[in-house]
């Protein structure tokens, strides 16, 4: 006897289990599947079904069923604190002066004392081809602090009024892992690189309220829904506002902000001594996260950053930059350093994310897990590095040795592939960004991810991305490094769920595993693949329960 309280029919079901099973009808009970079959199976059957009291029956009219999807690498906190700040991006403006435009006008309807801070320019896209800097961002304000983010997140810019509560001059020298930019007289300019300066101005910025970031939350959440996705990784905890982070990820998850199952990459300073996580191991931290968020949310990693963005000019590569033959970019911490770290959250159990853009940084990553894993072996470890931009041949065929996994950033090829090839990395470079079809061919676990707000929230942007590998100029960036349409979509859905250790319970449509989908109103396989991008996401399921709905569908019979 076979209990339903979900029942989805007439849907073409992609189940993206390892036979590329399809289906018509799904059903779950309590949020699980408990059935799957072909249309003319369920008929057979379907009297022996108990529906329960108050059963949902969704008829899909033909529509295109798929697991939810899993973006292993974003920042939610970010994103939602982006709600409520100035959008300074290239998509609202071409030029320094718009920029500082919109900041008067955020000033003028803001009309107070309070910090003006902004977020998303990109130098490189900007018609005077440069930074902003303090005496751009004087002419909105001289009396009000500002702070406005690079596109990359690894910069920012300061106004005078902000480096002075900030108490930085010219006498103030450079932090290790990053610098200060400088006029010809060496005045400060107001360019900050990377968190090691950045931070020095951030964090004299008035921490918003637990009440107010949950709200931006809440907001931001949707946007995510709306996406289809139904787990969601937030790659650094304690990144912008510190460890009060984590007390409000709890916070939203316990006031029911929204129902994604999330996962936490903690920053490595929460974990180390002085940090609030100091103490604990990996399977003592994880069962805090179920605990304090009822079951809604997983220890996912220890985050580090071992370097910054190409595009700031801050990737450490072994060869030069294209643009500049002096500027190989630079490495967070020293080797050394590095490795102390990753063996220590090794032995406590931790996976290890770190952040490597350029091929310098992804070998330095690869070195301290190797000294980790030779000197502590550990089964199943799926140690993973974030974006893996530039990573050779080599780079790859050893982390296939050592099973090290990778998340990709591939909406950098649409978004930055041009400028990579003609200003940042060459044109040989360019051309292998983010080697999925190397790393498939390895056999190496792979992910993609948006890191939005880097770029923006959507998978089948990304499966896009992947599968076309088209720049924003319409060029194909990398021919021989595309993968197909089924490798894309699992590589959001069952490959994101192997990376959380969640394959048992996710990333396909099986009898057993949780009841999570994402509607579509295309069959990715079956379209143009140029055209995967424009596909709509009609509904997102999570749990069993509709989380999100498209006015384009209306789901209940």
């Amino acid at each position: 006897m076979m209990k339903v309280d979900l029942l989805i029919e007439n849907a073409n079901i992609i189940t993206l289990d390892a036979n590329s099973t399809r289906a018509n009808v799904v059903a779950s009970y309590k949020g699980r599947i408990v059935g799957l079959w072909m249309k003319d199976a369920f008929d057979h059957i379907k009297d022996s079904l108990v529906f329960e009291k108050g059963i949902h029956e969704v008829d899909l009219n033909g529509a295109t069923l798929i697991p939810g999807f899993i973006d292993t690498h974003n920042h939610l906190l970010i994103y939602a604190l982006n709600k409520s700040q100035v959008d300074c991006s290239p998509t609202y403006n071409k030029s320094i002066t718009d920029i500082i435009s919109k900041l008067k006008d955020y000033a003028n309807v803001q009309a107070d004392s309070s910090w003006i801070l902004g977020f998303g320019y990109d130098d490189t896209m900007l018609v005077e081809n440069r930074h902003p800097t303090k005496e751009d961002l004087d002419k909105v304000s001289t009396d009000r602090p500002i702070f406005i983010r690079h596109i990359s997140n690894h910069l920012a810019v300061a106004n005078s009024k902000a480096l002075e509560i900030a108490k930085l001059d010219a006498s103030i020298k450079d932090p290790y892992g990053g610098h200060f930019g400088r006029d010809a007289l060496n005045n400060l300019n107001g360019v900050l690189y990377e968190p090691a300066a950045m931070d020095l101005v951030f964090n004299c910025i008035p921490t918003p309220t637990t009440e107010e970031v949950i709200d931006l939350i809440r907001l931001a959440a949707q946007d995510y829904l709306a996406q289809g996705i139904t787990t969601n990784t937030d790659a650094g905890v304690g990144l912008t506002l510190g460890s009060i982070e984590y007390d409000i990820h709890m916070e939203a998850l316990k006031a029911q902000a929204h129902p994604m199952r999330m996962r936490f990459m903690i920053m490595n300073d929460m974990l180390l001594e002085g940090g609030i996580f100091e103490q604990y191991d990996a399977q003592q931290l994880n069962q805090k996260i179920l605990q304090d968020s009822n079951g809604m949310a997983k220890l996912d990693s220890a985050k580090l950053f071992q370097d910054g963005s190409i595009q700031g000019l801050t990737g450490a590569l072994r060869q030069p930059y294209y643009n500049d033959a002096n500027l190989y970019g630079d490495l967070i911490f020293p080797q050394r350093i590095l490795n102390d770290y990753v063996l220590d959250f090794h032995k406590r159990g931790f996976r290890i994310a770190t952040h490597g853009n350029g091929d310098r940084s992804i070998g330095s990553i690869l070195e301290a897990y190797q000294y980790a894993l030779d000197t502590c072996p550990r089964d199943d470890h799926r140690h993973r590095i974030e974006h893996v931009q530039t990573a050779t041949s080599e780079d790859l065929a050893f982390m296939k040795k050592y099973e090290i996994a990778a998340s990709f950033f591939i909406n950098h090829v649409y978004y930055w592939g041009d400028r990579h090839k003609n200003i940042f990395l060459g044109p040989e470079r360019a051309e292998r960004m983010n080697p999925l079809k190397e790393a498939d061919d390895f056999g190496l676990l792979y992910t993609l991810h948006s890191d939005c707000p880097i770029t923006p929230i959507s998978p089948l942007f990304s499966i896009w991305a992947a599968v076309n590998r088209i720049t924003r100029d319409g060029h194909v960036l990398g021919d021989d490094q595309k993968i197909d349409v089924e490798s894309a979509l699992k590589s959001m859905t069952i490959y994101g769920a192997q990376l959380n250790f969640d394959e048992q319970e996710l990333g396909t449509i099986e009898i057993g595993k949780l009841a999570d989908f994402a509607v579509l109103d295309k069959d990715p396989t079956a379209v143009d693949p140029m055209t995967i991008k424009d596909i709509n996401i009609l509904a997102t399921i999570i749990n069993g329960e509709i989380v999100f709905e498209s006015k384009k569908l209306a789901l209940s019979k």
